[in-house]
């Protein structure tokens, strides 16, 4: 089982960056052990961005389920396919992307996790949830291969952190 990172081991990712727009990229193997490796920099970037702690789980738990689909279903655990993971820090939002290089599917083809059917079985829940989580979810098929995530998570206007030395 995955533990979360505590807020008070990330006051560094606070003390290296000034955000007033920024993009942070990175690209992983198929492999589920990166998982930990992109949970660390979501927590980073969200702490970061200066998302509540609540909020800042959501998100990590959508860009862990992207991630994790893309890996599995996507790239199909293939080694030589890669995951691309951006962030795009914006003073009112937070734009993530998750890409693979698989085959894509069809959303609406997905079977509904709340229809009576499917309410005991145990996956098939993740999209549904990340769709919960975040303000805006599309779903890009590119043309030379691979299926985009596309989310977005809109910051509070109370947050802490907009143009601040971290």
């Amino acid at each position: 089982m995955h533990e979360r990172i505590s807020r008070a081991v990330l006051p560094s990712c606070r003390r290296r960056m000034t955000i007033k727009s920024d993009r942070i990229e990175i690209r992983i193997g198929s492999a589920l052990e990166y998982l930990d490796l992109v949970q660390t920099l979501t927590d980073c970037v969200t702490e970061i961005v200066g998302f509540d702690e609540d909020t800042a789980h959501w998100i990590g738990m959508s860009v862990r389920e992207s991630v994790t689909n893309a890996i599995q279903h996507g790239n199909k655990m293939d080694q030589s396919k890669k995951v691309e993971i951006s962030f795009d820090v914006a003073p009112d939002h937070l734009d993530i992307s998750v890409r693979d290089e698989g085959a894509g599917f069809q959303i609406d083809r997905l079977p509904n996790p709340l229809d009576p059917e499917n309410l005991l079985k145990p996956s098939g829940r993740g999209i549904f949830y990340i769709r919960s989580f975040m303000d805006e979810v599309e779903f890009i098929p590119h043309s030379q291969g691979g299926l985009e995530v596309h989310m977005v998570k809109k910051v509070p206007s109370n947050s802490a952190v907009k143009e601040t030395e971290i």
